[in-house]
C-alpha cells in the first residue's frame, strides 16, 4: 500500500512544477527541480520499502509535500491528505505483517506441539 501512495503522490509532485510557474510565479529553475526532485524521491522511496531507510524516506517526503505548500498553496491540503494516506498505509502494514508474523508463530508452535506427541 506504501508503495502505491508514493507513486501516486510521485505524479501529484511532479505535475507541481508547472502549477509552481504558471500561477505561482516561481521561476521554473526552483520549481522544477523542487516538483521532479519530490517525484524521483518519491520513486526511489517505494523502491526502497523493503528496508527502513525506505519509510524513513517516506515520511520526509510528506513533510516536504506539505512545505511545498509555501510554493503551491494547493499542497497544503494534498501534502495533508497524502500524509494521511501515507500514515495510514504505514499503520496497516505494521499491523498486518506483526499480525501475520504471529499467525506463523502460533502455525510453528501447534506442529511442533504435533510432533511431540504419540500419535
Amino acid at each position: 500500500m506504501c508503495a502505491a501512495v508514493l507513486s501516486l503522490e510521485a505524479v501529484i509532485l511532479g505535475l507541481t512544477a508547472p502549477v509552481a510557474i504558471a500561477i505561482s510565479d516561481v521561476s521554473p529553475a526552483v520549481a522544477i527541480t523542487v516538483g521532479l526532485g519530490l517525484a524521483v524521491t518519491c520513486v526511489l522511496a517505494a523502491g526502497m520499502l523493503r528496508t527502513r531507510r525506505g519509510y524513513d524516506l517516506g515520511w520526509v517526503v510528506q513533510g516536504a509535500a506539505i512545505a511545498l505548500g509555501f510554493l503551491v498553496t494547493t499542497m497544503f491540503f494534498l501534502g495533508a491528505l497524502f500524509a494521511l494516506l501515507w500514515g495510514t498505509a504505514d499503520y496497516l502494514g505494521r499491523k498486518i505483517e506483526r499480525e501475520r508474523a504471529e499467525a506463523y508463530a502460533r502455525f510453528d508452535a501447534e506442529e511442533a506441539a504435533r510432533g511431540e506427541s504419540p500419535a
